[in-house]
């Protein structure tokens, strides 16, 4: 049970205090619910390129790392289609310093083209050696395509292609932050060696006079459900084949969600992992393979990829994988195998938990989700979980209609 307190400054920001004492140290997470999905089709990455823009420096501070080096501070930030989150840990004493950086930038980001123009080159930099010229990068530009028609899933949070970000003007930028970078859309979890009554005073002086903002209101358009299946081949220089699946389950805050996770760690949680002991283990289809979920906001993938051994045809790979799906249709699952995930999964959250920043990342994670109490109530979903369940769920994510493929074929 992780305890917290949870208040709202008059700006609209809200502050959640999660009280450790038992470490000398403290983290700043400030969430902004802002994600790729948040962008206009046609000015692709703008929320990743924040993120970089973000560390750039503000008005009263040119140099954001190094007051946070003198205050003995790490820091790191993170965006997904979702959400964009930063934290800064520290010891405790120096917890001050954390607020004073976090509040300057929302208040007073530097926006300059010269800022601008280094950030562009590092982002189009990472675009170029990841998406482009990496074996494989391409695949999930490709993959999120064929399976979104709709929805803004349909593009990578780097952004759907390299000229939006070569040619996001000053103005975008700007327009673009003060749109999404207010009080009123973030979410601070203060986490550690610190009383409620110390994180309310430093709160108020750092973060309250900051103008709230509007709240962005998200309307995004519904991904339809997908009537046939789709499928792509690509051919390009790669040392194997690979076959990537997916298939569309339901959002995070739906019940059916945990099933959904259930059935992607009984088919690839691991070495004693379905796929992996039959395919890779028994068979020798496969040299690796992964099931997974992305565990995105609105309705999301659940995917299954892998490398062929060299030799093996790709339609009897295929075929391979499809006979285990139809296991999993068709027989119920035996209760000790989904006890087995559910006691991994048990193990795992009390893992996460361990580590203080782990904490205040969740308890904004789980507000953004609707309350920070959820994530109290976390495992209450897995282990509400049934065979039954199990057993329907897969039923309707792994329909044929539902499934999205591409077959990457390497050239020589």
């Amino acid at each position: 049970m992780i305890h917290y307190n949870k208040f709202t400054l008059s700006n609209g920001l809200r502050v959640i205090v999660h009280e450790d004492h038992t470490t000398p140290m403290a983290v700043l997470n400030v969430l902004y619910d802002v994600g790729a999905r948040d962008e206009n089709p046609e000015q692709t990455g703008f929320a990743h390129l924040f993120e970089h823009l973000m560390f750039g420096g503000s008005i009263n501070i040119p140099e954001y790392d190094e007051p946070l080096q003198m205050a003995g501070g790490e820091n790191n930030a993170y965006t997904t289609s979702d959400l964009t989150n930063y934290y800064i840990s520290l010891p405790a004493e120096n917890i001050e310093t954390a607020f004073w950086l976090e509040s300057d930038r929302m208040l007073s980001l530097a926006f300059t083209e010269k800022s601008l123009d280094v950030q562009r080159k590092v982002v189009s930099e990472e675009f170029k050696e990841h998406y482009i010229n990496k074996p494989y990068g391409d695949v999930w530009h490709k993959m999120r395509e064929l399976a979104y028609s709709t929805h803004p899933y349909r593009w990578m949070t780097i952004g759907k292609e390299l000229s939006h970000i070569e040619n996001a003007k000053l103005e975008d930028v700007k327009a673009f932050f003060f749109k999404h970078y207010c009080p009123v859309n973030a979410i601070v979890a203060v986490a550690g060696n610190i009383t409620t009554e110390q994180a309310k005073a430093l709160a108020e002086k750092w973060f309250g006079d900051i103008p709230s903002g509007e709240k962005y209101v998200r309307i995004l358009p519904v991904e339809p459900p997908q009537q046939e299946a789709h499928k792509l081949e690509i051919k390009a220089n790669v040392p194997l084949d690979a076959l990537y699946k997916t298939y569309h389950i339901q959002p995070r805050s739906d019940k059916r969600y945990y099933a959904a996770d259930l059935i992607s760690d009984i088919l690839g949680g691991g070495g004693s992992s379905r796929l992996n002991q039959v395919l890779v283990k028994e068979k020798k289809l496969f040299s690796n393979i992964d099931c997974y979920h992305f565990g995105t906001l609105d309705a999301g993938l659940l995917s299954i990829e892998g490398k062929l051994v060299k030799g093996v045809k790709m339609k009897d790979a295929e075929k391979a994988v499809l006979i285990e799906l139809e296991k999993i249709q068709q027989e119920i699952i035996p209760e000790r195998e989904l006890q087995k995930v559910k006691n991994r999964i048990e193990s795992m959250l009390a893992f996460e938990d361990m580590s203080l920043l782990n904490r205040a990342n969740n308890l904004a994670f789980y507000e953004l989700l609707g309350d920070a109490s959820m994530m109290n109530k976390e495992f209450a979903n897995y282990e509400a979980v049934t065979t039954e369940d199990l057993h329907r769920e897969a039923q309707m994510i792994f329909n044929e209609n539902n499934s999205n493929t591409i077959y990457y074929y390497a050239e020589n």
